[in-house]
């Protein structure tokens, strides 16, 4: 830690940052995929059926991000759009895959490397939130298949707050509950737009989780490739 701050609570991204949100994901739409037949439905393989998720996916939510779009498009749309080019669409398997999607997703329990290791080691040293954009009912289901849940004062959702990260309202919502300043918390997550931007929006310093070790231009306070690196930190 650097030797002037001293900070007191810390607010995690959820997806991609503790819970595995690629390796979760995979796995929900191998059993979707073998459940609804879709080869013989025209979805070429399951690789075809989980790259093209891949991509409609992070399209849908960074508009949601930018707050192009609403959470419901996410759910009317995501699906449509995956299935559309294999001529495999029909509004009522996707409807059927999305509700199934989103029963079966947040139940997985895989969690970044070193996550429950990092979160032992930071709990009761300080407190700890977490910070999302995600569906408030859906977080909570995460956290909990990830036993989670139990190290977190609180759950801040981008539906409880009123205001979506990298609004910094979102942040300055978190850091009422705690009633501290903004230099007593930092911020860590894997999104330089939302995670790292918004903390920058609020005055807030950032740990950039970047286990890809993605080039980039941004700004950040702390920058580290395995979440075992915030024990040097924090």
């Amino acid at each position: 830690m650097l030797p002037d701050k001293k900070y007191t609570c810390i607010f995690f991204d959820l997806d991609h940052t503790l819970w595995d949100y690629e390796t979760n994901s995979r796995e929900t739409l191998r059993e979707l995929y073998h459940h609804y037949n879709l080869q013989e439905k025209g979805v070429t393989s399951l690789e075809a059926f989980q790259e093209r998720f891949k991509i409609v996916n992070t399209q849908l939510w960074e508009l949601y991000d930018t707050g192009k779009i609403s959470s419901e498009v996410i759910r009317e749309q995501r699906f449509k759009q995956i299935l559309e080019p294999f001529h495999a669409y029909s509004e009522k398997l996707s409807e059927d895959i999305s509700v199934d999607y989103l029963e079966a997703c947040p139940k997985k329990g895989n969690l970044m490397p070193y996550a429950l290791e990092v979160l032992d080691y930071l709990h009761g040293k300080y407190s700890l939130s977490v910070i999302t954009n995600g569906f408030e009912e859906i977080q909570h289901t995460k956290l909990t298949s990830g036993n989670m849940h139990k190290y977190f004062d609180h759950i801040v959702t981008s539906q409880k707050a009123g205001h979506k990260k990298p609004a910094k309202e979102i942040f300055e919502y978190a850091l009422n509950r705690y009633a501290i300043q903004n230099h007593e918390a930092i911020m860590i997550g894997d999104n330089l737009i939302t995670d790292i931007g918004g903390s920058r929006n609020a005055s807030i310093d950032n740990i950039f989780y970047n286990p890809e070790r993605s080039a980039h231009e941004s700004i950040v306070t702390h920058e580290i490739a395995c979440l075992s690196e915030l024990r040097q930190i924090l």
